[in-house]
């Protein structure tokens, strides 16, 4: 079962032929998506697609970007959007210090928070982490040591020594279309050492478009062709990564009762 298990549907470029988008995806094999939101403006909508379409399912949370818009919002909100059944994570949420949108204060307390409600549902957290490895990695340690939760790093890009850290607390790591990069060699390499039962693939559409479609408007559908690379790397068949990878899915977002 192949899963695009991180993209964004609701983002401009994808929902005017979000119809089309999914069909050309189911085309190529893919058997259901993660709708990813980033803004709480944007929960109704993600969720909405995921009621509308029975092989999607939703994300909420607040992206570290949009940190600043979001500094009181409570873990209660957050809460509540959990509770609707084709919500299935909390996310995305992290740092980034590559761009500093928000301050890193706001941005490690709103993470804190997803974390927490994580930990209370039992639902997966989706991380994103850019330029900021030695904070990501600090926060999650103290946060497992108060009580342990489901998590994954999204578009997994960081050196591996953190790949390492963030596995041996438990973590899963999900790999986009830049690991069919020509210099994304070390990324390469380190998707040959993530275990087989801690792996996922996504697309982050409409962002980062794989190898053969570098340069285009991504799609869920291109998720195939990450597949591709990531087997060849690890030397097993895209039907045989396919099921392992639908399976780590399955495993992390239960509640999708796949």
């Amino acid at each position: 079962m192949l899963i695009d298990s991180h993209c964004h549907l609701n983002y401009k470029g994808l929902a005017e032929q979000q119809g089309d988008i999914l069909a050309r995806a189911r085309t190529r094999g893919v058997r259901g998506f993660l709708n990813i939101s980033t803004r709480q403006s944007e929960w109704a909508d993600v969720v909405a697609t995921a009621h509308r379409e029975p092989d999607v399912w939703a994300s909420v949370g607040i992206h570290p970007h949009e940190a600043d818009g979001h500094a009181d919002l409570g873990a209660g909100v957050l809460r509540d959007a959990t509770h609707d059944p084709r919500v299935i994570a909390i996310g995305e949420t992290g740092l980034d210090y590559y761009y500093d949108h928000s301050d890193r204060a706001v941005q490690q307390a709103l993470f804190r928070t997803h974390i927490g409600v994580a930990r209370e549902t039992g639902l997966p957290v989706i991380i994103h982490t850019r330029d900021a490895e030695a904070d990501t990695l600090a926060i999650l340690i103290d946060e497992m040591a108060r009580g342990a939760f489901p998590a994954l790093i999204h578009c997994f890009t960081a050196t591996a020594e953190f790949g390492r850290a963030v596995l041996a607390l438990g973590l899963t790591i999900s790999l986009s279309g830049i690991v069919t990069f020509k210099n994304a060699k070390d990324l390469a390499a380190f998707a040959v050492e993530i275990p087989e039962d801690r792996l996922l693939v996504e697309t982050d559409a409409p962002f980062l478009a794989p190898i053969p479609h570098r340069g285009r408007l991504c799609e869920p559908a291109f998720v195939a062709d990450t597949l591709d690379c990531v087997a060849r790397l690890r030397g097993v068949t895209p039907a045989a990564l396919a099921e392992t990878t639908g399976a780590n899915f399955r495993a992390l977002f239960a509640k999708a009762g796949l």
